[in-house]
């Protein structure tokens, strides 16, 4: 409809067309739960709890934080503050107490929803800070400030270059940035998401990704809002239990992943399934259509057997899975963006994919390459369009250094350019390592070797002293922890480390053979959309083995410190 995508330019006015339009649509529903809304019913629930933030003097302009799992009503604290002109400060809920504490200090948040089981993570310095504490399951007021009760909190119609949400992010690199979005960057990710697959209101979501991150928040939430549809959400973590309980219940037509999760189910099924079963590995050599083509039928149906759009993001995905849906013919789509792009930059959709591939620049944004490698056509990937961040909240110099001169968003991943104007990225900037003799090694591209290996989990390889070293975290039954301090138990591990030298070093370049590997006991520190904290592991991590194998050739880095 042309006349909704011109009209919707802010989330005010996203709020006011879509509760009218669908008045009597399903909107959410909690599984096993009676938290559910019709669009009249959510339009109805964000005025009462708005017309209540403003009795206490919290209006236009105002932060107010929500801490919270997925759930309906964590749609509608953010519906009771954006549409009026507040602006929203969405906290991951697996954020620790300091992140909490850090993000309400500088955000200076007049309010928080939250919900019960994450109230601890809020110091009391903090409480006593904030005018309202807001239970979010009940809406109900838990902390108040009553000498702020002055009724007189300002609400507006925001415009579209107003503020509508701030966005904290750590990513992989430390060093939390607040993210300041606008109505007009999100409301353009509404439409991206919808030019790169048009949904309806007949559509069902299941969401399984943390609402707070902009990828879930802009098309699991926003979007469904903009057509009508319903989403659904668990009451518990998706574990593989509960998401099977609910994909049979659901039967979902869109869902959105992050990689991991489909990769596991590679992992852990699909190639199991297969090394089981002579006649499938027989298939897989004689007839490998017909055996794709039978287990592209049993994943859909795993996921309901309505499943037509599974859209994956945050992460780069595997290229030997990738390869794996498509012969498949598994309806996947891929997407790349950052939290500052609100956050779509490329967008490939199920008839578009291509493996390796992050798809061309998303509807109405510009993307091209900066500064590239005439040798090998690398560069690194920067961006301009109505999707782009205002900046970094209260950090100008930091906001100065993400922008070329020319205004264009430097995202700090290097990729290639096809001719059909495809993107295939390369790796962080930031995470490359220059070679002895100046070559560019990317530890994506080592550590995707790595984590090929029937008995690996997922590993990171980085620079240490000029020499390439990898962390590995090995499948749960490989390692027995409980033999620690046994002799038989240091041989085992030796071996282990051994044979991911062997294998690595016979499948890399001779710039990228890594020099020696250490185990990591507890699973890597990630991010919301479980990406690997790199930064933890910048130094000798307390949880890896105390020994480490030395690679016998340890002729690639020549023993130089990297430039």
């Amino acid at each position: 409809m042309r006349w909704r995508e011109k009209y919707v330019d802010t989330l005010g006015k996203l709020f006011e067309y879509s509760t009218t339009i669908f008045e009597k649509n399903k909107m959410s529903v909690m599984l096993d739960s009676d938290m559910r809304y019709t669009y009249g019913e959510f339009r109805k629930k964000c005025n009462e709890v708005s017309a209540r933030l403003s009795r206490y003097g919290i209006g236009a302009g105002d932060r107010v934080a929500i801490l919270s799992q997925n759930m309906p009503n964590w749609t509608v604290a953010m519906f009771s503050l954006v549409p009026f002109g507040r602006i929203a400060v969405p906290i991951l809920p697996d954020s620790s107490s300091s992140e909490v504490t850090n993000i309400l200090t500088h955000s200076q948040c007049k309010a928080i929803f939250v919900s019960q089981r994450l109230l601890g993570k809020i110091s009391k310095e903090c409480l006593d800070k904030l005018v309202l504490v807001i239970d979010i399951e009940k809406m109900d007021i838990i902390i108040r400030d009553d000498s702020a009760y002055t009724c007189n909190g300002r609400v507006i119609s925001p415009l579209p270059d107003d503020l509508a949400a701030i966005i904290y992010t750590s990513g992989t690199t430390g060093n939390a940035k607040g993210v300041m979005l606008s109505h007009r960057n999100l409301v353009t990710n509404i439409k991206i998401s919808f030019h790169a697959h048009k949904c309806t209101e007949k559509d069902k979501w299941l969401s399984i990704l943390p609402m707070p991150h902009t990828y879930e928040m802009s098309i699991g939430v926003l979007y469904p809002i903009y057509v009508g549809a319903c989403v659904y959400y668990l009451q518990k973590p998706p574990t593989p239990s509960v998401l099977l309980s609910a994909l049979k219940v659901v039967k979902p037509t869109v869902m959105l992943s992050v990689p991991l999760i489909i990769e596991k189910i590679y992992k852990n099924s699909v190639l199991t399934t297969i090394s089981k079963s002579r006649v499938l590995k027989w298939m897989k050599e004689k007839m490998p259509s017909l055996l794709y083509g039978l287990i592209g039928m049993k994943l859909k149906a795993i996921f309901g057997g309505r499943i037509k759009f599974f859209g994956i993001g945050g992460a780069k995905l595997d290229s030997t899975v990738e390869a794996f849906l498509k012969k498949a013919h598994f309806p996947y789509a891929i997407g790349y963006g950052m939290t500052e792009c609100a956050p779509l930059i490329c967008t490939a959709n199920t008839k578009q994919t291509k493996v390796g591939s992050t798809g061309g620049a998303a509807w109405g944004v510009s993307v091209r390459l900066n500064n590239v490698n005439p040798e090998t056509g690398e560069g690194e990937i920067v961006v301009k369009g109505d999707n782009v961040m205002l900046g970094y909240y209260k950090d100008p110099a930091r906001t100065r250094e993400v922008f070329t001169d020319d205004g264009w968003f430097r995202t700090n991943d290097l990729a290639v350019q096809d001719e059909k104007g495809r993107f295939y990225i390369k790796g962080r900037l930031n995470n490359m390592i220059v070679g002895p003799s100046g070559e560019n090694i990317y530890p994506e591209e080592i550590e995707k070797v790595i984590n090929d290996m029937d008995e690996v989990n997922e590993s990171i390889v980085m620079e240490r002293d000029g020499h390439l070293v990898a962390l590995v975290q090995f499948n749960d039954n490989i390692i027995d922890w409980d033999q620690e301090g046994e002799d038989e138990f240091f041989e085992k591990m030796e071996a282990r480390k051994q044979a991911v030298l062997n294998f690595v070093n016979k499948h890399v370049s001779k710039s990228s053979k890594v020099n020696s590997v250490e185990v990591m006991k507890e699973p890597f520190e990630k991010t919301a959309t479980h990406k690997i904290r790199r930064f933890k592991y910048k130094k000798d991590n307390s949880t890896s083995a105390e020994t480490t194998i030395p690679s016998e050739d340890t002729s690639s880095t020549d023993g130089k410190k990297s430039e």
